[in-house]
């Protein structure tokens, strides 16, 4: 685009972004000093409104930018992406949801540390999903950049770059300014829109090839360059025995991963009971299912209408696949059409962001305030005999928090800005399974889990994650690695998960099985008892 319809995309696009700035700073106005006020927006969100914000949170740049980038380069193997992150869902729903709004207040360390030695457990849990956070934050600055990037009319790593430093400081301010209640408003508007976009998409895809599915895969086919090896199974994670590998080992990842990530597990504690943070899963898994759904139209309509090579050419990692459909099913780039339903999806993906990095920096920093920090003040005040730490100094803690995470975010989202978005999501994905997944079902429905066990099991999924994704191609050894330039690479397989998750399970049952400690029978009979019926529960 150029001229005057790239000066109507960029307008558009700015409105919305006033329109988040204005909901938060709506938001801001209304009382959040205590931690439940910022952490958990007073628990006063209905389970609608939550299945919402919780899809809102968890359709992220992945699913939007990332899945159909992957289906319009790769046909069948991308599909692997929309089953996986679906089906997550069904173990969040029957394991996960009840269960933990009923176990904790705030963070994955409140269901953990309740029948443990609180301290070690806090810090390791802490650690954990600050670290997860950070990854799956970088994603979503990736998303971002190739998004703007294309909406400023190129691909240039200096608009990338500013545009992952805009996203950092964008969601710093919806954060620190408006807690929960604003990231939850943000991430129900978003959830509409989102689907909106999606359903106007996929309507024009369908009509474009007069409602015949048959004739939309064939045509997709025929423009990938692979013909029918684009409708089967083998083309990224087919031939070798080391890609079949990572085939399982992202599978496992994506299953087991949801379960695990802070941000999700905190959105159970903005509705009042159980049986609403139940209802609130039903609501999101009907959302997101019927959105993965489309996703899948809208890859192979990529690869149909704009062609496979185009879709390459314009970001090797296929982010930009649905801008560049969105632009073709308008009339194309130089045609008004064109230029608003391209501004449109623009304005809609990155609200996704926008969203999704408020919420998952909210959890962060909630469990570096709530956990860490709330940790280390009680060692400190044992000592000099200090008063108790004011709720208020804590969410204090949180704020600074969101600013130092968004940071690191943003450091690590320059690396990484030459990768698919769905990928960087499914290491992310690959770390909470491996890390804070075991130790979350050891302390639900293990009688005999002890505060070492806890510690190792997070200790021991955790470090072997991050060691393994270090030593393998995504970070050196291949054209398409982070630095492509060195060789370091040890372990084969992209995503971790097929080791690391075993081994966090492993170190869990090993640390208990040594442990001198007894397992403190009544606290595990409470536990037990608040996590089935609510007995007890905030």
């Amino acid at each position: 685009m150029s001229g005057d319809h790239q000066t109507l995309a960029l307008v558009l696009f700015s409105v919305f972004v006033a329109v988040t700035l204005a909901i938060t700073t709506w938001a801001s106005r209304k009382r959040h000093g205590t931690a439940e006020e910022f952490y958990a927006g007073g628990r006063l969100f209905t389970p609608m409104e939550n299945g919402f914000a919780i899809a809102g949170d968890y359709m992220s740049a992945a699913s939007f930018l990332g899945i159909a980038g992957l289906i319009a380069l790769y046909g069948y193997d991308g599909l692997l992406y929309s089953v996986g992150f679906l089906v997550a869902w069904l173990v969040v729903l029957f394991l996960v949801a009840e269960l933990v709004r009923n176990c904790g207040r705030f963070t994955l360390a409140d269901v953990v540390a309740s029948r443990m030695n609180e301290r070690p457990v806090r810090i390791a849990a802490g650690t954990s999903s600050v670290t997860v956070s950070v990854l799956y934050l970088v994603a979503q600055m990736v998303g971002a950049g190739s998004l703007v990037a294309l909406l400023l009319g190129g691909t240039s790593g200096a608009a990338q770059s500013w545009t992952v430093v805009g996203v950092g400081a964008l969601m710093v301010v919806y954060v620190s300014l408006g807690g929960m209640r604003a990231t939850t408003w943000i991430q129900i508007v978003k959830a509409v829109l989102l689907m909106g976009g999606a359903i106007a998409l996929t309507v024009l895809v369908l009509v474009r090839f007069h409602g015949d599915f048959d004739a939309l895969l064939s045509t997709a086919a025929e423009r990938s360059g692979h013909g029918e090896r684009f409708l089967g199974p083998g083309l990224k994670y087919g031939g070798s025995w080391t890609a079949r590998l990572d085939f399982i080992s992202l599978g496992l990842a994506l299953v087991l991963g949801t379960a695990g990530l802070p941000h999700i597990l905190s959105r159970f504690y903005t509705v009042p009971t159980a049986r609403a943070a139940r209802r609130s899963v039903v609501w999101s898994i009907g959302l997101i299912g019927g959105f993965y759904l489309m996703t899948v139209v809208l890859g192979f309509g990529a690869a149909a209408i704009v062609g496979s090579d185009e879709v390459r050419r314009s970001n090797p990692a296929g982010n930009t696949a649905v801008s560049l459909l969105s632009l073709d099913l308008g009339g194309g780039a130089d045609s008004t059409g064109g230029t608003i339903l391209f501004a449109i999806v623009a304005a809609v993906a990155f609200a996704t962001i926008l969203a999704v990095v408020a919420g998952i920096t909210l959890a962060s920093s909630a469990s570096v305030a709530h956990d860490l920090y709330a940790s280390l003040r009680s060692r400190s005040r044992r000592k000099t005999r200090e008063a108790p730490a004011k709720p208020r100094s804590e969410v204090a803690v949180a704020r600074v928090a969101a600013v130092g995470i968004g940071a690191v975010a943003i450091g690590l989202g320059l690396l990484a800005r030459d990768l698919n978005v769905a990928f960087l999501v499914g290491l992310a994905f690959a770390v909470a399974a491996s890390a804070n997944l075991p130790v979350l079902l050891y302390s639900l429905f293990w009688r005999g889990f002890t505060t070492r066990g806890a510690v190792w099991s997070v200790y021991g999924g955790l470090v072997p994650a991050l060691v393994l994704v270090v030593l393998s191609p995504v970070v050196s050894g291949s054209p398409e690695s982070i630095f492509p330039g060195v060789d370091f690479q040890v372990f084969p397989l992209q995503n971790p998960g097929l080791v690391s998750i075993p081994l966090g399970f492993l170190a869990g049952w090993i640390g208990t099985v040594t442990s001198e400690e007894s397992p403190d029978e009544a606290k595990h009979a409470e536990t037990e008892v608040r996590s089935l019926t609510g007995a007890g529960a905030v």
